[in-house]
């Protein structure tokens, strides 16, 4: 089967304005004897391949219809054959034989991002009913059963920059890979099994220099000296193995799945707020605010519960409720087992609901401020995002104030 590539493009005299040059190239591929192609679904057939912008392309036509496409509907589409990465404009057109184009497609926005190795391409499913370019009167086919198809493809100046690919940086797929090896490690831990009728344990083995940089209170477990022959095991009682691999998995870069993360809120809360993992710690807090729903059947315990483990953003999730509902609250809600030190944090939710959550930044009013708030500034100073709200507006202001 040949395909004919006819190429066509603009020449130009004097120099465009800046804001319309364009890098525009059209190609005509002929598919002969279109009608014998094969019409089953899936099956395409690809013109050869054809530069523009530096690149190779090649257009690709199922003559049968994409396995997406609707029935009958034959499906056009452009494809990056070149490795890397662009963005490129374009609209493909079928040409009757008398040179009027038919079904012009065209992308839509600046253009289309397309990727090889991937092969990611882009085109239409649904182009044309097959049916439609076998009839006789849609003169899309001459005496020799040959279907032109235009491919017209343009890019701005802005958008020609090359994007080659550019791998990301290996560490943390390195160092989850060190995850469980007993190979390289040179530490265990012994953790409980879930089940309370057996005494078993599980071993978990680990990198005493990963645990020193990144789960400190869990390095301590172990003997200042990490030279020995023997691996250092020691024992976990206080977490379940589930909960203790999830934490553990997490020391090493890799992220728990959010399923994970709302069924198991509360116990990874404990485990990562006893051994200090603070980002886990605060993954598992959103994920219980964001799947829980503060009543005033829950409300004492969820905040009970918060102080306990410095979880500041559950504890503003339930003043804000407090602060809400503050006339059902005083009759329904026992107060009598609430710390006194958590009134502060109650006027601040009211002052906050008065001013509709808004605070005065400017002024560096941290008292103000909502706990997100609070934690993004201290993120962004390299200071520790855990504890209480006082904790927090305390390290701002020694921070503000050194500056």
């Amino acid at each position: 089967m040949v395909h004919q590539l006819v190429t066509s493009s603009t020449l130009e005299v004097g120099t465009p304005p800046p804001s319309s040059r364009q890098n525009t190239l059209a190609y005509k591929v002929l598919f002969h004897r279109f009608q014998e192609l094969s019409a089953e679904r899936g099956q395409y057939v690809c013109s050869p391949e054809f530069e523009y912008n530096g690149r190779m392309w090649r257009l690709r036509v199922h003559p049968g219809g994409h396995a997406g496409a609707s029935e009958g509907y034959v499906s056009v589409y452009l494809v990056l054959c070149s490795e890397g990465s662009c963005m490129a404009a374009f609209d493909i057109s079928f040409e009757s034989v008398f040179g009027f184009k038919v079904s012009d497609r065209k992308t839509l926005g600046p253009g289309c991002i397309f990727g090889n190795p991937n092969e990611v391409c882009w085109g239409w499913a649904d182009f044309m009913k097959r049916s439609v370019i076998l009839h006789h009167g849609s003169n899309l086919l001459d005496n020799n059963g040959t279907l032109a198809v235009v491919v017209s493809m343009t890019t701005t100046e802005e958008s020609l920059s090359v994007k080659p690919f550019v791998p990301k940086n290996p560490l943390v797929r390195k160092m989850q890979g060190m995850f469980l090896d007993e190979s390289t490690a040179d530490v265990s831990f012994d953790v409980k099994v879930n089940d309370t009728k057996t005494s078993s344990s599980v071993s978990f083995q680990a990198h005493s220099q990963i645990l020193q940089g990144f789960a400190p209170m869990l390095a301590d477990l172990f003997e200042s000296n990490f030279l020995g022959e023997e691996m250092i095991s020691v024992p976990i009682t206080d977490v379940k193995s589930d909960i203790f691999r999830l934490m553990l998995w997490h020391v090493y870069g890799g992220q728990t799945e959010e399923e994970a993360l709302r069924v198991h809120a509360k116990e990874i809360i404990d485990a990562a707020d006893k051994y200090a993992i603070v980002n886990l710690k605060l993954e598992a807090e959103a994920a219980y605010v964001n799947s829980t729903t503060i009543t005033m059947d829950n409300v004492i315990d969820n905040l009970l519960y918060a102080d306990a483990k410095n979880c500041a953003l559950l504890k503003e999730v339930v003043m804000d409720f407090f602060a809400e509902n503050h006339d059902e609250a005083v009759k329904k809600v026992s107060f009598d087992d609430v710390p006194g030190h958590l009134m502060k944090d109650l006027l601040v939710a009211v002052g906050m609901s008065k001013r509709g959550g808004k605070c005065n930044e400017k002024e560096k009013d941290f008292d103000t401020m909502r706990i997100n708030e609070l934690r993004v500034k201290l993120d962004k100073m390299g200071l520790d995002v855990d504890g209480s709200r006082e904790a927090m507006i305390v390290a701002l202001r020694k921070s503000s104030q050194g500056s």
